[in-house]
């Protein structure tokens, strides 16, 4: 244990050792240190100051302490097992480390305290220059944010300006909406016709303008195409039954020039029936499908021959039994053949009455129903003639002469096609586009109205 002389009214330190440990005690005046340590215990040491001693001089006598002069507040530091730790660290300050090494003199510790109170000024107004540059420094880069964000602004609205304006110069011009001409009838012929505001959408029309719609669209029809007639050549009902069936999947026209030669070989339904079936496939086989339709054929001609005595029926309930025959070919025969009003339900009359939006329906038999009851019986076969003849010529499948329409007024789907007056024309066929028609034996009504012949099988 260290012990401490009494020196006049001071401590002096001194140094002791036990059990082969120095145990070193470093103090100044006024400072009582006491030290305790033993090989495996822990060592205290605790330090005291009396602010109220006043420090010693050079000599050994007292020194008043400065009245300006702070107390120091007392600090404890703890070990354990030999390791001295020092507590609030963070809290001393560097003045304080620097008088404590500075105070083995008067002197010292004088000029230590005066340099001491000239850097802590100095520091502090280093310490409020810091703030103020900082604030500064803050405020020119706020400024410069500012700045930057102006012009980053700018920037922004410059190219959204240039957005703006780039659709302008880039977009293409607006579609003006399609616009049906008065009566496109003066089209075919060569005038331009008068262009008018498009007729209202027919949805959810009533009943009755619909029916005065559909009956005005036929009115119109008949005006353009008053020479409209079947357009297969035949001389009696059987040649037209067997026509009619050959047509499926092919054109009138490829039936036409087929038939002369199959007639001219077997000229009533015994001589069919009795056929060679290879012998009628090739002859059919221009019209596609030769072996389903030859046995088509023969088949008909045969119940033909065994049911009704070679006759074609007049009836709708016996065509419909014969081998080949639907409502189709038995409204075809009856209507064309026996004078029975009938409508033909074909992909040209499909495709044209949904356009018109007469109906909806999809099934040729509910479509027949449907259109049916808005014309009159007596009206149905020249109906079809009249749509089936403007599906062909005007208002074909995929690209629709609407310029060249007669009834573009009345038409729900007018714009679909090309709507352009001289380019329509370009698009219509047959005797509207100056060609041939699908006859090769046509009416002489049809000849008298500008119509031509069409070419036989193997000419041009």
């Amino acid at each position: 244990m260290s012990r401490g002389t009494r020196q006049g009214s001071n401590w002096a330190p001194i140094f002791e050792v036990r059990g082969g440990c120095r145990c070193r005690a470093v103090g100044w005046p006024g400072v009582q240190i006491a030290g305790e340590s033993t090989g495996l215990g822990a060592a205290r040491v605790s330090a005291r100051r009396d602010s109220a001693v006043g420090e010693q001089g050079p000599d050994g006598g007292r020194k008043p302490a400065k009245a300006t002069k702070k107390a120091v507040p007392a600090k404890r530091v703890t070990a354990e097992k030999g390791a001295v730790k020092k507590s609030s660290a963070s809290k001393e300050t560097a003045a304080s480390r620097k008088a404590a090494a500075g105070k083995k003199t008067a002197a010292k510790e004088a000029e230590g305290k005066k340099a001491e109170g000239k850097k802590t000024p100095a520091k502090k107004t280093a310490a409020a220059k810091t703030p103020a540059k900082e604030a500064a420094a803050k405020k020119a880069a706020a400024g410069k944010t500012v700045a930057k964000e102006t012009v980053a602004g700018r920037t922004v609205a410059k190219k959204a300006a240039a957005k703006k304006a780039a659709p302008l110069k880039r977009q293409a011009p607006a579609k003006k909406p399609a616009v049906a001409p008065k009566k496109a009838a003066a089209a075919v012929k060569g005038v331009a016709p008068a262009k008018t505001v498009a007729p209202t959408s027919p949805r959810g029309e009533s009943r009755t303008a619909l029916v005065r719609r559909a009956r005005r669209i036929d009115r119109e029809l008949a005006e353009v195409y008053p020479y409209a007639h079947p357009e297969l050549d035949f001389e009696n009902p059987f040649q037209l039954v067997v026509a009619t069936v050959l047509s499926a999947q092919t054109t009138d026209l490829r039936v036409n020039q087929t038939t002369p030669a199959l007639f001219a070989k077997y000229p009533t339904p015994e001589d069919l029936a009795a056929a060679v079936p290879e012998e009628v496939e090739e002859i059919l086989r221009p019209t596609g499908f030769f072996r389903a339709k030859t046995r088509s054929v023969i088949g008909l001609s045969k119940a033909l021959t065994e049911d009704f005595g070679g006759e074609v029926p007049g009836r709708l309930e016996d065509l419909v039994k014969l081998p080949g025959v639907g409502r189709k070919t038995a409204f075809v025969v009856l209507g064309n053949a026996f004078g029975r009003p009938g409508i033909t339900v074909d992909t040209h009359f499909q495709r044209l009455v949904r356009r018109w939006r007469w109906t909806e329906e999809t099934d040729p038999d509910k479509i027949e129903a449907a259109v049916g009851a808005l014309f009159p019986k007596s009206d149905w076969t020249d109906l079809s003639h009249h749509v089936i003849w403007h599906g062909r010529r005007i208002c074909h499948a995929r690209k629709p002469a609407c310029g060249a329409c007669p009834i573009a007024p009345l038409c729900p789907a007018y714009g679909e096609g090309e709507t352009d007056p001289e380019k329509a024309k370009k698009l219509l066929k047959y005797e509207k586009g100056g060609f041939p028609g699908q006859r090769l034996k046509p009416p002489r009504a049809y000849l008298d109205a500008g119509g031509k012949p069409a070419l036989p099988l193997g000419a041009g």
